[in-house]
C-alpha cells in the first residue's frame, strides 16, 4: 500500500517462448475491458503482441501470442505498465460512529473489528466463569447435603421456615471452603432434589463431576488472562471450521516498481540532419539514428562541444554540426563518452572522460568551454566504459621532432562532464585516428538477487551473486530439470520454482542427482555448460523421472539413507565423495547408477576444500595535471566533485 493504495496485479506467466498466459485479473476489472487495454496498448505501440485468445469458461484464461523475437518477460512489465493488468484502488471503508458515517481505511476497519471480537469474547468467558462457578457452588453443596444425611434433619420439622433453618444449620459445618456464601435459594434448591436421586447418589461421580468443573474453571481463567492468545485461536477456528472453499483467489505479494521507459517497445525511428542540426522523427529523409518510443529521451553532441538532452519530437533545433544522437538513459554510470578538443582557436587540445548521469532537460551544457571558437577533435560513446587507442598527427610547425604518437584513452580518469581534462598537446593536431577499439575499463558491476520480488537489481537488496563483467552470465536451474545460462539483465523475470541462481564459471563442474523413472533408480551425474546461452534439460524424459538436488561445489559430497529393509538391521548410512565417484561427462549423459538399494533420503554435506583459482586485478590508473573548467551549472551539485568520480582498474 502506498499513500492510500493497494496495487493489483494479474497473474501472468509463460506458457512457451511466444505466448503469455493471463489466469487471474484485478479486482473490479473484466476480461473483456482487460483484453481491450492490451489492444489499445498494442495499437499505440507501447507493446507488440501477434493475437489474443479469450479461453475464459469457469476460470480466466486469456492466451497471448507474441511476435517471434519479442521477449516475454519485457512484455509481461510492458503489460503491467500500460495495460489493466496493473491497477491501483483506493480501500476505502464507512462505517457509523455517533449515528454519523464516518471514513476509514481497511487497517483501522479491522483493527476496531478485531477489539470488538475480543470485548465480547471476553465477555463470553466471563459469563461462563461465572456458570461454571455456581455449577460447582451448587454441586458441593448437593454432595454435602446429601453426604452428611443434612435432608433428615428436616423430618421433625411442622413449618417451612423450620426447615430451611434446619437445612442451614446442618451446612454450617461443611460450607468454609465454598467460594461464596449460601443463600436461601440454594437451600430451596436443595429441598427440590428427589428421593430417587439421593438413594441412587454416587460419591465418585460426585466428585469427578466437581474436579472436571474446577479444570473447566482453571481453564477459562487461563483464557482470561491469556486474551490474546485465546482470540487467535478462535480466529483460527473459524477459519478451520468455515474456511473449506473459502481461501483466498488473489496472492499478496510485494511488487516490483517498472519504469515504463524500460519496457516500452521503441515504434518509432529517430533521425538526424547533422549538419544544420535537426533530430526528430519525421525526417524520413535524413539520416536514420535509432528506434525509440514517444515517452524517452534523447542526448545530442555538437562539434563546438555542446550537449543537449530532449524529448522525441518531430522536429527539434540542436545544433548545427551533431557528431552523436542516442537515446538516453537516466542515472547511467555505465555510458561513458571520450572526447579530445581544443577549447579555442590556436589554444592547446585537451582529452576528457565522462558519465552523463543528471541533467536539465532542454539545457545547453558546454563541455569544450564556453568560447566561440571551441571545437571538438574526436568523440566516442562506449556503452561499456570502453578505451579505445587513438593515434595523435600534429601539422609540421616550426621545430616540432615529434609528430605523431598513441594515445591510449585508458589511461585518462573518468571524471565529471565540466572537468577540463588532460592537457594532450600545445600544438595544433592534423587529425586523429583510431588504432585500437578499447575494452571495458570500468569496474564490474555487483549485481543482487531480490527473492520478494524474483527480479535482478543493483541497488543492493537481497543476496549478492557478485561482480559481472560485459561477458558474465548467470547460471539458472529450476525444479523441472532445465538449466540455461543467461545475461544479467535487470528485465529478466524468474520462476518460482528455480533452485540454483549464481554467477556461472564455465570451469566449475555442476553435480545432479536424478531419479530415472523407467530404471527405478537414482542416477548421478557431473558435467560442465557447454553451449552458454542455450537452454537444456539435463533428466530423463518421462513423466516419473525428477531431479532430486543439484550442488554447484567444486568437490561435492553426499550422504545417502537407506530405507530399512523388513526383518533385517538397518544398512548404515553412505557417504559418496561426488569428484571419486564420477568423472565430468557431457551434459546429455546419464551419469552413474547412486545405488540399487532402496533409498529414504539424499542429503547434501559440506563439501571438501577447494581453492578456488582467483582473477588478476589491475591496479588503479592515477591520471595528474587535471584542471577545471569555469562552470556556472546549478544542476550538476556534487556530480562534478571527486565523490562521484568512478575509479579505473
Amino acid at each position: 500500500m502506498r499513500g492510500g493504495k493497494i496495487r493489483v496485479r494479474a497473474k501472468i506467466s509463460t506458457l512457451d517462448k511466444n505466448t503469455l498466459v493471463i489466469n487471474e485479473i484485478p479486482y473490479g476489472t473484466n476480461t473483456s475491458s482487460l483484453i481491450d487495454s492490451i489492444l489499445k496498448a498494442n495499437d499505440k505501440g507501447k507493446i507488440k503482441i501477434k493475437k489474443i485468445e479469450d479461453n475464459t469458461a469457469a476460470e480466466v484464461e486469456i492466451l497471448v501470442h507474441l511476435p517471434n523475437g519479442i521477449s516475454p518477460d519485457k512484455t509481461i512489465d510492458a503489460l503491467y505498465a500500460f495495460t489493466a493488468c496493473e491497477s491501483s484502488i483506493s480501500p476505502l471503508g464507512c462505517v457509523i460512529e455517533d449515528n454519523k458515517p464516518l471514513f476509514i481505511g481497511v487497517k483501522e476497519m479491522l483493527e476496531r473489528s478485531t477489539d470488538n471480537t475480543v470485548e465480547l469474547l471476553k465477555a463470553e468467558l466471563q459469563i461462563q466463569l461465572d456458570e461454571l462457578e455456581e455449577q460447582w457452588h451448587f454441586s458441593s453443596l448437593e454432595r454435602i447435603f446429601i453426604e452428611n444425611r443434612i435432608y433428615r434433619e428436616i423430618e421433625e420439622e411442622e413449618t417451612w421456615e423450620g426447615v430451611i433453618d434446619a437445612i442451614d444449620k446442618g451446612l454450617k459445618p461443611h460450607i468454609a471452603h465454598l467460594k461464596r456464601d449460601v443463600t436461601k435459594d440454594d437451600i430451596v434448591r436443595l429441598t427440590e432434589i428427589r428421593i430417587k436421586r439421593i438413594s441412587k447418589f454416587d460419591l465418585d461421580k460426585a466428585q469427578q463431576l466437581i474436579e472436571s468443573l474446577e479444570d473447566r474453571i482453571k481453564e477459562t481463567k487461563h483464557h482470561l488472562e491469556h486474551l490474546v492468545d485465546y482470540a487467535i485461536a478462535y480466529f483460527k477456528e473459524l477459519k478451520k471450521k468455515y474456511g473449506a472453499g473459502r481461501e483466498r483467489k488473489s496472492e499478496i505479494k510485494i511488487f516490483d516498481d517498472i519504469e515504463a521507459t524500460k519496457v516500452v517497445i521503441r515504434n518509432t525511428k529517430l533521425y538526424v540532419n547533422r549538419e544544420e542540426g535537426f533530430i526528430g522523427t519525421s525526417l524520413k529523409r535524413d539520416e536514420y539514428v535509432t528506434d525509440c518510443s514517444d515517452i524517452d529521451d534523447i542526448i545530442v553532441f555538437t562539434e563546438k562541444g555542446e550537449m543537449m538532452v530532449t524529448k522525441v519530437d518531430s522536429k527539434v533545433f540542436i545544433g548545427k554540426n551533431i557528431i552523436h544522437v542516442a537515446v538516453f538513459k537516466k542515472k547511467d554510470k555505465r555510458t561513458t563518452y571520450n572526447m579530445i578538443y581544443k577549447a579555442m582557436k590556436g589554444g592547446p587540445s585537451y582529452v576528457k572522460r565522462f558519465n552523463v548521469t543528471s541533467i536539465t532537460r532542454d539545457k545547453i551544457y558546454d563541455l569544450a568551454g564556453d568560447k566561440a571558437s571551441s571545437e571538438v577533435l574526436y568523440f566516442s560513446a562506449n556503452p561499456n566504459g570502453e578505451a579505445e587507442v587513438v593515434t595523435i598527427l600534429l601539422r609540421q610547425s616550426g621545430s616540432i621532432k615529434k609528430l605523431k604518437w598513441d594515445l591510449d584513452f585508458s589511461d585518462v580518469l573518468i571524471k565529471g562532464r565540466s572537468s577540463k581534462g588532460n592537457l594532450v598537446t600545445k600544438y595544433a593536431i592534423k587529425r586523429i585516428e583510431l588504432k585500437e577499439k578499447g575494452v571495458s575499463t570500468l569496474k564490474p558491476r555487483k549485481i543482487w538477487f531480490d527473492d520478494v520480488v524474483n527480479r535482478l537489481n543493483v541497488d543492493g537488496r537481497g543476496e549478492l551473486l557478485g561482480e559481472f563483467r560485459g561477458d558474465d552470465l548467470l547460471l539458472v536451474i529450476d525444479q523441472k530439470g532445465v538449466i540455461k545460462t543467461i545475461p544479467p539483465d535487470l528485465l529478466t523475470r524468474f520462476n518460482d520454482d528455480m533452485i540454483v541462481l549464481e554467477k556461472w564459471n564455465p570451469n566449475k563442474p555442476i553435480s545432479v542427482v536424478h531419479y530415472v523413472g523407467d530404471k527405478d533408480r537414482y542416477y548421478l551425474k557431473r558435467f560442465l555448460v557447454e553451449n552458454p546461452n542455450k537452454e537444456e534439460v539435463v533428466i530423463a524424459d518421462d513423466s516419473k523421472s525428477y531431479l532430486e538436488l543439484v550442488s554447484t561445489d567444486w568437490r561435492p559430497r553426499l550422504e545417502i539413507e537407506f530405507v530399512k529393509p523388513r526383518g533385517k538391521d538397518q544398512k548404515p548410512n553412505l557417504e559418496v565423495d561426488v569428484e571419486e565417484f564420477i568423472t565430468i561427462k557431457g551434459i546429455k549423459a546419464l551419469g552413474n547408477q547412486l545405488t540399487p538399494e532402496k533409498v529414504k533420503n539424499i542429503n547434501v554435506l559440506e563439501p571438501l576444500p577447494y581453492n578456488e583459482p582467483t582473477e588478476q586485478k589491475t591496479e588503479d590508473i592515477e591520471v595528474v595535471d587535471e584542471e577545471q573548467i569555469d562552470s556556472n551549472d546549478d544542476d550538476i551539485g556534487t556530480k562534478n566533485d571527486s565523490s562521484d568520480q568512478t575509479s579505473l582498474f
